[in-house]
Parts: structure tokens; sequence; C-alpha cells
């Protein structure tokens, strides 16, 4: 599977896939119009190894409902993820067998080097 996992409203989203040159094989999902199912995001799980390493801490409504003061578990991270949009860390990038999450340089590097190398 090719696909990437962005927000179009993200101006990082915008930037990294311009800088990635995304090739046609890839499917480009808009995750605010076309909702993550459940069966998506335990696709990402698997092979990130984890719903914790998928969720963004940096998502305005982490703050808003005080969330670093609650004990997450998986679930919880699934739950959430699934619930709204931004608490997936963006983008996230599948190619094949190997997934890139997030918009650090280096995830983005990794993930240009796996899509063009």
């Amino acid at each position: 599977m090719k696909k990437i996992y962005h927000l179009s409203t993200c101006d990082t989203c915008k930037r990294i896939l311009k800088e990635l040159e995304v090739p046609d094989s890839f499917i480009l999902q808009d995750i605010k119009s076309e909702k993550i199912t459940e069966e998506q995001l335990d696709e990402m799980r698997q092979l990130s190894g984890s719903y914790e390493s998928l969720f963004s801490k940096r998502a305005r409504l982490y703050k808003e409902r005080d969330l670093k003061n609650e004990d997450l578990d998986e679930g919880r991270f699934k739950n959430l993820i699934l619930e709204h949009y931004t608490f997936l860390k963006r983008p996230v990038i599948i190619n094949n067998d190997k997934i890139f999450i997030g918009n650090s340089k280096k995830t983005v590097a990794e993930a240009k080097e796996s899509i063009h190398g």
C-alpha cells in the first residue's frame, strides 16, 4: 500500500507533500474530509507498533481537555484518534511495509528516500 494521510488545510502537510514530490502511485487521504476508519488506524498501528506513536500531543484538543494529566492507554489513544482527526500525528506516510509518522526533518528525509530511493 502506498498512502499518505494528511490534512489539506495544514501548511506543514502541504510543504511536506510538495517536498516529497509524491508519485501518482500514492493515494492521498485528507483526514478532515475523509475520516480515518478503525481498519485504517489498525493498519497504521500494525506498522508503527502502537497507537501512541500515531497520537499528536500538539493537538489543540489535547491541551483543551487537559489530557496530559490523564493516564492514557493504547485503547484511549485509539479512541481519541478515531474521535477527532487532529489527534493523528501528521502526515502519516505508508510506503508498502514502511511507515513514517509526523513532520520532523529526519522523518521526512527518510520518507523521501523510501519513496524515491
